[in-house]
């Protein structure tokens, strides 16, 4: 272009486009300083002063702090065998905006986990807006790991533990259950829940977006196993205990029953069984009655087999011998309205033949002729009305009035074992005072490591008298013969009650009770046999209940190796 040219261009611009130019160019410079300062501000503020806000805020969504479950302390017997038990398991659970959307995903995972795939859709539409939901509790590892090899986007496994019971139903009530989160809701382990519970560790671990585990960091506190627990029962016992009042229940079609054995040298409990009871490792379908300790939390009227401890009062005041005589005729008699019978008439008895006969008539007389509070003083003194304090949940405490308000007819009925209520633990308990020389043994579901003094009830001499006479009520002809063990002696009371409903008395209903101490020569346990409402032809004591006893018993004798301490006929000769 010539010089022409650009002077005439030059004098064609508008003189008041330079000054806007020049102001444009300073507008720009300007926001992009600003822009640079904002900037600078900015990251200033993330890397100083806001840093630890925000490292915590990336650490959070990579780094985890996790639960290390604790193992939960077993419960073994008295020889260390084990009756509860905790094993790994892994529960799967699942981000449900994370799991696969596709049909054939969703399927493989819904076989996997052994559920139908509507069911598996239904729940996770259920928990669409949550972040968290179970798939499968506490499946075994092995059936865990074919769930997680499908490498499903959304699935997690979390390892905890499952409770094992060995014995199954045979000691289910004694040690209850625990719950989906091991933690006790029944029996011992609820009672003991605090010291068989461990307590959870922590670790640091380094998580994916998707919540998978990429390393772990750091243990933060180790997880303590929780303490184990030794019982004082002999699980051999145990199973003898079950299998035979349960073959009885069965027989005589009774609607349940329990049993209690005590080591009578140290008031520990060598066997406790119930029936109904229920499989701890299977509860699908389990009827709630089976989990009722019933040794321990029913209560009942005794009956005869109360008899023993009312005679251990009379004898107390020595104004009676086993050798004194009562007229019981004409075997019934009328007090406050009421009528007391006898099975028949029994005419003249000393006492010890009104325990082999189980007269009511004799002990009514008895009991007329002692003082308001003998009776009483002496079943408060035998542990009656009062809880065992063995620390089980809802034992039951039982009941005997106070004297103050007794009629005749109510003396007279607590002495052959009505108007009060005890449980079988609490009978065991009170006829240990018999089988050790008057003193009475607090028990215990717990190995104890010294035997404890006891409470002395009454003279050692009257409990020598009690196992003589109780001794003739298992003899041949009498009523609790089928109580009898070979080769060893036995001292034991009968016992039927009928059983009572909110209106009185029901109509052919009766619980069938033996209490009976082996061997007399040397007492080393007592046991307690009760069946709740036979329904067969026969439901008197002697017939249902002691031939428990004697079954029991007798493998107990042998197992504990107790020496016989009666002789045969040939060996008399």
């Amino acid at each position: 272009m010539s010089e022409e040219h650009r002077e005439s261009a030059r004098s064609r611009r508008s003189p008041a486009m330079e000054p806007m130019r020049g102001g444009r160019y300073a507008l720009m410079v300007t926001i992009v300083i600003v822009a640079l300062g904002l900037l600078g501000m900015r990251i200033v503020d993330l890397h100083i002063i806001d840093r630890t806000f925000l490292q915590g805020q990336g650490d959070a969504r990579t780094l985890r702090t996790e639960s290390l479950g604790a193992h939960r302390g077993m419960i073994k017997d008295r020889n260390g065998e084990p009756l509860a038990i905790s094993t790994p398991v892994v529960t799967l659970w699942a981000e449900p905006e994370e799991l696969p959307a596709d049909d054939i995903q969703r399927l493989m995972l819904a076989r996997a986990i052994d559920m139908d795939l509507e069911d598996l859709n239904a729940r996770i539409e259920r928990y669409q807006d949550r972040e968290f939901m179970y798939l499968r509790r506490q499946l075994t590892p092995e059936a865990a790991q074919r769930v997680l090899d499908l490498n499903l986007s959304g699935v997690h496994a979390e390892n905890e533990y499952r409770r094992y019971y060995p014995s199954g139903e045979v000691t289910a009530q004694l040690l209850g259950v625990t719950n989906v989160d091991d933690r006790g809701q029944e029996g011992l382990e609820l009672a003991y829940q605090r010291h068989l519970a461990g307590e959870p560790g922590k670790r640091r671990v380094l998580k994916d977006r998707r919540g998978r585990l990429v390393r772990d960091v750091k243990l933060l506190q180790d997880a303590k196993p929780g303490g184990d627990l030794t019982l004082s029962i002999d699980q051999r016992l145990q199973y003898m205990a079950y299998r035979e009042l349960k073959s009885a229940v069965s027989e005589h079609d009774a609607k349940g029953g329990s049993l209690v054995m005590i080591d009578n040298r140290n008031g520990e409990v060598l066997a406790m069984a119930n029936v109904p009871s229920f499989n701890p490792n299977d509860r699908a379908g389990m009827d709630p009655g089976g989990l009722r300790n019933q040794a321990i939390v029913d209560v009942f009227e005794p009956g005869s087999v109360m008899k023993p401890l009312a005679m251990s009062a009379a004898l107390s005041t020595g104004e009676y011998e086993p050798d004194t005589v009562i007229d019981t005729s004409p075997g019934w008699m009328r007090i406050d309205g009421f009528t007391i019978h006898d099975f028949r008439n029994y005419g003249r008895l000393t006492l010890a033949e009104i325990l082999e006969k189980s007269s009511n008539i004799g002990m009514s007389r008895i009991a007329l002729e002692l003082d308001d509070t003998t009776l009483w003083e002496r079943y408060n003194a035998l542990g009656l009305g009062q809880p065992p304090e063995t620390g089980f949940p809802g034992e039951a405490d039982g009941s005997v009035p106070p004297p103050v308000r007794w009629s005749r007819s109510q003396r007279a009925a607590l002495s052959y074992g009505y108007g009060l209520s005890v449980s079988t633990l609490q009978l065991a308990s009170a006829y240990t005072a018999i089988a050790n020389d008057g003193r009475r043994l607090e028990p215990s579901l717990l190995k104890r490591n010294e035997s404890p003094e006891g409470t002395q009830v009454f003279d050692p001499e009257i409990s020598h008298e009690l196992l003589r006479m109780l001794e003739e009520s298992v003899q041949p002809g009498a009523g609790g013969h089928r109580a009898a063990v070979s080769g060893y002696r036995i001292a034991g009371k009968t016992g039927t009650s009928r059983k009572s409903s909110p209106g009185g008395y029901e109509k052919d209903a009766y619980r069938s009770l033996f209490a009976g101490i082996a061997p007399v020569s040397e007492p080393r346990i007592v046991t307690v046999v009760m069946i709740d409402h036979p329904r067969g032809d026969e439901y008197y004591g002697g017939a249902v209940a002691a031939p428990v006893f004697s079954r029991v018993t007798g493998s107990a004798l042998r197992l504990l190796d107790v020496p016989p301490d009666q002789q045969s006929e040939a060996q008399e000769r």
